[in-house]
């Protein structure tokens, strides 16, 4: 089968940014192939989606598909794509919105357990979901709107108190993103990171409960709104840098912070 409509892949989609990109995408047009681990309620560090989560997202559209993969797992996400290409007859748009946190402690404490995970994840997970999905862009039928998106963090332009691993995977999303974007010269598929800041989510919620006494306002309070973003405006932003007109954006970072640092 085989569909004139843009055809995107999306990580990290059973909550948060990653299910907001989701119906964004689906409600400009887009079959959306919606991709979680699902790991569900016993994950490290903290719990996270289960597969009826996943299913919740894709419900009343019928142009949007579940897989479950772990972004750890290339070849999962090499399946996922082929799943996607063999529904919809083509993949044109990836966003790499799979991420977990975790720190509270300094550098020099942290333990190598929590940094391997960290690294796998969020960054090794794009680096795998642009190894799956960019051949299939450029074996389509028209690579010039084709679009790679990973989302990073106002953590990959700052130093976040201890956080350093998870700011350290944040900037390598960030370089891997200009590494692609230059690789990619002369194709016209575009690659573009877009780092939100603090955003009403699970993870924020996870990240100030990393700081005993700290609310997700008073994190929000580091960004110039002044009140954490709705994760609909930050797929906002995401949706832009899919879109045709998003090619301007190649190479760059987006950031979707709320004036983060202000």
């Amino acid at each position: 089968m085989s569909t004139s409509r843009p055809v995107a892949v999306v990580t990290g989609a059973a909550r948060g940014i990653g299910a907001a990109t989701v119906r964004r995408l689906a409600a400009a047009g887009y079959a959306v192939l919606a991709v979680d681990a699902c790991a569900g309620p016993d994950a490290a560090p903290y719990p996270t989606p289960t597969p009826d989560d996943l299913e919740a997202v894709a419900a009343g559209w019928p142009e949007v598909g579940t897989y479950v993969a772990d972004v750890r797992d290339r070849e999962a996400l090499v399946a996922a794509v082929t799943s996607a290409e063999e529904r919809w007859g083509h993949v044109d748009v990836a966003v790499g919105a799979a991420a977990v946190v975790a720190g509270g402690r300094p550098l020099w404490e942290t333990p190598d357990d929590e940094l391997e995970l960290l690294w796998d994840t969020d960054a090794k997970g794009v680096w795998n979901l642009a190894s799956a999905a960019v051949p299939a862009m450029l074996r389509g039928p028209d690579p010039t709107r084709c679009r790679f998106v990973a989302v990073a963090s106002a953590a990959g332009s700052h130093g976040l108190f201890r956080l350093a691993g998870y700011t350290m995977v944040k900037h390598a999303v960030v370089g891997a993103v200009k590494g692609l974007a230059a690789d990619l010269v002369g194709t016209g598929v575009t690659a573009v990171a877009v780092s939100p800041g603090a955003t009403s989510t699970d993870m924020l919620r996870q990240t100030a409960a990393l700081y005993p006494g700290t609310t997700v306002d008073d994190l929000a309070a580091h960004q110039l709104l002044r009140r954490p973003l709705a994760p609909d405006e930050v797929a906002a932003a995401i949706a832009l840098c899919c879109s045709t007109e998003g090619a301007a954006l190649n190479g760059s970072v987006v950031h979707a912070d709320g004036g983060f640092g202000g």
